[in-house]
């Protein structure tokens, strides 16, 4: 029996979960750095323990019927409200629970271990990206591209199913599916959201087209070719900027250290990251995540760490820099906290911060003050490094939109011909031809995001977004941002601290003075 006290109510969920999560957490990371059998099966089965406690429908009565009643205590309101959210996303059927758990993990595994092969060399996504990055053959370019493909076909048919199976969850919980009960637990508005989608897509198009009409009439002489395909871009879904539309920074930045660049443009705030770097894993090799991310393994310590896949050259400092703004933010939070809101206000906060950080990587001062660059060669460089980062922007807000879209559909209609779909949105946002003979493939698939990290995309936009305003606010409290130790002060007491003791629209107005708005992106984009 549950205690029926809302304080007892709180305390006992907090000691049922804090030591589960934690061993959770732990083989989920070995699952991820070593992918293996044994691995698997063990994330999986603790992360079926997890579900199981927070599926309790008991505990869910509980809660909701404490937040029925009236309450004076804002931090204990809270705490229920946060219970509450994680509760009713994980009320199922132990049979449905065992089915989810069963098929993400396998499909997770199948994008840690699968390695496309191209005459007999199995390619990492690094080698990959390295081809589509440098590589001036038409023949291999595609060859690669498709490579990147692969995956998709492997996977589908399970997504396909995990689709299925969460919207089954969702309509046995009163929801029309599963993307829509998802967007209500993280406490966003469907409608403001996609309101907000179609107010970027407007304040882009014009910017972005001329931008890649440029960009296009630069490929096409590169190429030799009037037919620009999907592999004539930079990376398997064009969500980066290419060298020919903006600057590389890989010359520059080939002789650094990515982690040292990290712990020093944090340290320069105030934030240690040396012990995170110390736990971390972060240069690639086999069976091990070919991605990156930070994940705080146990809320009750400092026990953060950062898997990543280093080698040198500008993306990976940037992603060092970005992975390490969730470090940051997770260091931040303030121990005193409750248990259950010792976390980040919202996903896109903490991306929110991510971003801004990752966005350092292309900013003038950090390249002079961190990276100890020459200051006359970066001056030289500033009209392009300031193009540049606008067409990151640029490029980033065109992608999103793709994938949020995407998963729209795909949980409205699971058995729709998700690759048209897919194709279409590219086309849409992003201006990219859909390739002949792609017709009945699952390229959509191959986005591990789909289908490990469900309904979770339109977070980094609206990250995008809070990056812009919060880099404003500092620019205009504080005088700036790198090196500057009072705006380290301003994200670790407005930004960290505070966890999820509020919502993120009210911790976003105290941070920063105002709402969400996509203002200070629209003077980003300004090219």
């Amino acid at each position: 029996m549950l205690p029926e006290h809302p304080h007892r109510l709180v305390t006992t969920f907090e000691e049922r979960l804090g030591d589960l999560e934690s061993r959770f957490h732990e083989a989920y990371w070995r699952s991820q750095i070593d992918s293996s059998p044994e691995n698997d099966r063990r994330r999986a089965e603790l992360e079926l323990e997890l579900r199981r406690i927070k599926g309790d429908p008991e505990a869910l009565a509980a809660v909701e019927s404490a937040l029925d009643e009236e309450m004076h205590d804002p931090v204990l309101k809270r705490q229920l409200e946060v219970l509450r959210l994680s509760l009713t996303g994980n009320q199922m059927s132990d049979e449905l629970r065992a089915q989810i758990v069963d098929l993400s993990s396998s499909v997770e595994s199948d994008f840690n271990s699968h390695r496309p092969e191209i005459d007999g060399h199995a390619l990492s996504d690094n080698e990959i990206e390295e081809i589509l990055k440098s590589s001036n053959d038409n023949d291999v370019r595609r060859r690669a591209w498709e490579a990147s493909k692969e995956i998709g076909a492997v996977v589908s048919p399970r997504v396909r199913e995990l689709a299925r199976l969460r919207n089954q969850v969702s309509r046995n919980l009163g929801y029309a599916d599963y993307f829509r009960m998802a967007l209500e637990l993280q406490e966003l508005d469907e409608d403001w959201l996609f309101r907000t989608l179609d107010e970027l897509e407007q304040l882009t198009q014009d910017p972005f087209a001329q931008w890649k009409k440029e960009l296009d009439e630069k490929l096409a002489a590169r190429f030799n070719t009037t037919a620009l395909m999907p592999w004539h871009y930079p990376d398997p879904f064009f969500q980066n900027l290419p060298a020919d539309g903006g600057v590389s920074l890989d010359g520059m930045l080939s002789d650094v250290s990515a982690p040292d660049m990290a712990v020093a443009t944090f340290g320069a705030w105030d934030i240690d990251l040396s012990k995170v770097m110390g736990s971390s894993d972060l240069y690639p090799r086999d069976h091990k995540s070919q991605h990156a991310f930070c994940l705080h393994v146990d809320r009750k310590s400092d026990d953060v760490r950062i898997l990543a896949n280093v080698v040198p050259g500008e993306r990976w400092v940037e992603v060092m820099l970005h992975e390490s703004g969730h470090a940051a933010y997770d260091l931040g939070l303030d121990p005193h906290l409750p248990y259950l809101l010792r976390q980040n206000a919202h996903i896109f906060v903490t991306e929110s911060v991510a971003l801004l950080c990752g966005r350092l990587a292309r900013d003038p001062t950090w390249l002079v003050e961190i990276a100890g660059r020459d200051a006359d060669e970066v001056a030289r460089l500033q009209p392009q490094l300031r193009r540049a980062d606008a067409a990151q922007t640029l490029v980033f807000a065109r992608w999103v939109p793709v994938v949020t879209h995407f998963e729209r559909e795909l949980y409205s209609d699971p058995e729709g011909d998700l690759n048209a779909r897919w194709w279409d949105l590219v086309e849409r946002f992003q201006m990219v031809q859909t390739p002949p003979g792609r017709e009945t493939s699952s390229d959509w698939a191959a986005k591990v995001h789909v289908a490990a990290a469900p309904v979770y995309y339109q977070n980094y936009l609206l990250g995008d977004l809070l990056a812009s305003q919060l880099m404003r606010t500092c620019l205009d409290e504080c005088g700036g941002l790198v090196g500057n130790a009072d705006a380290g002060r301003l994200l670790k007491e407005r930004v960290f601290k505070s966890g999820s003791l509020m919502r993120w629209d009210a911790l976003i107005e105290q941070a920063t003075g105002r709402p969400l708005s996509v203002k200070d992106l629209a003077h980003q984009v300004d090219l």
